[in-house]
């Protein structure tokens, strides 16, 4: 009988592109979400998705409700 040591699958590097999104703080890919509408930080697209636009800071100076949640 084997020991099920056998090949190993391919162990891939972790992503370097990786972004924290101004509205959740959730670590996200870039390629995977959307500018602020204001000033254009980082949100990511399951904020985008539950129709969050602004960073919290943005939200904050506007005074305008976050959306979505």
């Amino acid at each position: 009988m084997s020991s099920g040591s056998g090949p190993k699958p391919p162990r891939h590097p972790p992503a370097t592109d990786v972004m924290t999104c101004r509205a959740c703080g959730r670590d996200e890919r870039a390629s995977e979400g959307y500018p602020c509408t204001r000033c254009g930080t980082f949100i990511c697209v399951i904020c985008n998705f539950r129709g969050i636009v602004l960073c919290k800071k943005c939200q904050t100076e506007t005074g305008a409700p976050p959306t979505g949640l």
